[in-house]
C-alpha cells in the first residue's frame, strides 16, 4: 500500500477522478493503485474542499452511486467501459 505522499500529481488526479465516477467501484481503484477504500476516503478528505468532500460522501452512500460492488447489478462484471483501453497495473489509461 502506497502512502498518499508517494503518488505523483497525475496519479492523485486519476484516483480522485475514479472516486468521483459513480460506476467505478472502490475495488477498481484498489486493483489499479493498491489502496483500499479507507485510504481513498482519507485521500479525498485531504485533497478536496470540505463541502466537496461532504457532497462526494453523500453521493457515494446514496442509491445513485455504485461505488460498492454489493450495490451493482450482478450482470456487470467489469471495472471499466468495454470501449476503454485496458487497465494494466498502475498505468493510467485515460491520459
Amino acid at each position: 500500500m502506497k502512502d498518499t505522499l508517494e503518488f505523483t500529481e497525475r496519479e492523485l488526479d486519476r484516483i480522485i477522478e475514479m472516486a468521483w465516477e459513480d460506476r467505478t467501484p472502490f475495488e477498481a481503484i484498489e486493483f489499479q493503485f493498491k489502496i483500499p477504500e479507507k485510504e481513498v476516503i482519507k485521500l479525498m478528505r485531504t485533497n478536496l474542499k470540505e463541502g466537496s468532500f461532504k457532497r462526494w460522501r453523500k453521493r457515494v452512500n446514496s442509491g445513485v452511486s455504485q461505488k460498492h460492488l454489493k450495490k451493482r447489478n450482478p450482470e456487470i462484471n467489469r471495472f471499466k467501459c468495454s470501449r476503454q483501453r485496458a487497465i494494466s497495473g498502475n498505468k493510467i489509461s485515460k491520459r
